[in-house]
């Protein structure tokens, strides 16, 4: 059994405790292995241990990966910045991306997704903190955001994404989730097939699952030192 193989069981039970800690439905928060900067070797691994879905931050590097790795069945989203040059290769490539942060780059996935792809599953990122490092739109605009990401074709949206700041103590980490958690209840209020509250990275997911995250984002835990 490879140390990822060990790894992966072991959030994967992590997170089912969680679940039952915090009322949820059991299966109903996924894990998203982001594999940026870890080798082919280590997500060979993790597929043959039943991870199916992974993220990438850096356009380049997922593209070699996806070619190379073409034979397995993954689901690949993509959760760093987007540039706008960027967009296209995210568009003909990717299954999901989770950072949409601006009108023009919905616009610019809806154009470039081609036709013989289904829907581009598409999450808005929110900056939570409004950290000038961070990328996102504001809780304020995110619902505005997600409307004409929903109006617009080979797009498909499914719900709301952040990266807060980092803070040490469950019930710090319990409450900057919030406002985002009653974003996406709102969200669910007003669109159809949103389903999806992506919140959560090692040092603090079982507060974002506490707060409803339905995907929770974990690299170093999962495949060790990035190479």
């Amino acid at each position: 059994m490879t140390d990822v193989t060990k790894n992966l069981e072991l959030i994967r039970q992590q997170i089912r405790a969680l679940e039952r800690q915090y009322s949820r439905a059991e299966q109903s928060v996924q894990l998203l292995a982001v594999s940026k900067k870890q080798s082919m070797e280590k997500i060979r691994a993790a597929v043959a241990a039943g991870q199916r879905d992974f993220g990438e931050n850096y356009v380049q590097e997922a593209l070699e990966k996806i070619a190379a790795l073409s034979d397995l069945e993954c689901q690949w989203h993509f959760i760093g910045p987007i540039q706008s040059n960027k967009t296209k290769a995210i568009a003909e490539h990717f299954d999901w991306v989770e950072s949409v942060d601006r009108e023009k780059i919905a616009r610019r996935l809806s154009e470039q997704r081609p036709d013989s792809l289904p829907p581009l599953n598409v999450c808005v990122q929110v900056n939570l903190s409004a950290e000038a490092s961070k990328s996102g739109t504001t809780l304020k605009d995110s619902i505005a955001l997600c409307q004409t990401v929903a109006d617009l074709p080979g797009l498909q949206l499914r719900g709301l994404m952040a990266i807060p700041a980092p803070l040490s103590g469950l019930e710090e980490q319990r409450n900057s989730f919030r406002p985002l958690a009653e974003a996406y209840r709102e969200l669910q209020s007003r669109l159809p097939g949103i389903d999806t509250l992506s919140m959560g990275m090692s040092g603090d997911f079982a507060a974002a699952i506490a707060e409803g995250s339905t995907i929770v984002r974990l690299g170093t835990a999962l495949f060790g030192s990035r190479d």
